[in-house]
């Protein structure tokens, strides 16, 4: 029997290989997707998300456990997908109108994923409309925005008064972030929360719809 706790382990330490072989031999022995996603994955990732905060993992690191959690999802997302199993929440990202910078918005993808979401990765240099369109094709009820220039941060403000001039406004919760973000930034744009890293992205996701962290 497939020791479990080695999927776990792999996230945690961001062993993509590991990751991905344990979860193949756990589902070929029966065991439930969505236990192993549930169980030891998104736990692997709170543990991630906690060495983070303390400063025991950084960016490097984060992102190996990302890609060792995505390496496993591989293998179970279309087995939860038809099953209809439901994520916890959907949420649209993408980097504003403007701004090419991807890597702290990827980041923030694989952890909201890792937490237990279905992610729509709009990618970068993305229109209001755009934003717009997603939410009405996916019935996604939050929406993450990032900028790592100063320049291009107003197109978060320009994408919100979008939503409340198609009358989406009060359907969707926006979360933002990126290097010159503030929480007062946030608030003078009316963002329904700003996170700083990507733990605290989930966290604050998780917060937003109703769901405990």
């Amino acid at each position: 029997m497939t020791d479990l706790r080695q999927l776990f382990d792999a996230v945690v330490t961001g062993d993509h290989v590991t990751s991905k072989a344990v979860t193949a031999e756990a589902l070929a022995a029966g065991v439930e997707p969505l236990a192993l996603v549930n169980d030891y994955m998104i736990p692997a990732m709170d543990d991630v998300g906690g060495k983070f905060e303390r400063n025991e993992y950084f960016v490097p690191e984060l992102l190996l456990s990302a890609r060792a959690m995505k390496a496993a999802m591989e293998l179970i997302r279309p087995l939860l997908a038809a099953r209809g199993t439901q994520p916890i929440g959907r949420v649209v990202m993408g980097t504003v109108k403007g701004d090419l910078h991807d890597i702290g918005k990827n980041l923030v993808c694989a952890m909201l994923e890792g937490g237990g979401f279905e992610v729509f990765d709009l990618g970068v240099n993305v229109a209001p409309e755009k934003f717009i369109a997603k939410v009405r094709e996916t019935g996604a009820r939050l929406v993450g925005m990032s900028a790592l220039l100063t320049t291009t941060m107003p197109a978060m403000k320009l994408t919100i008064d979008a939503f409340a001039g198609e009358g989406l406004r009060d359907q969707v919760k926006f979360m933002v972030g990126g290097a010159p973000v503030t929480q007062r930034f946030a608030d003078t744009i009316g963002a329904d929360g700003y996170a700083e890293n990507a733990p605290s992205a989930v966290v604050l996701a998780k917060r937003l719809i109703g769901v405990a962290a």
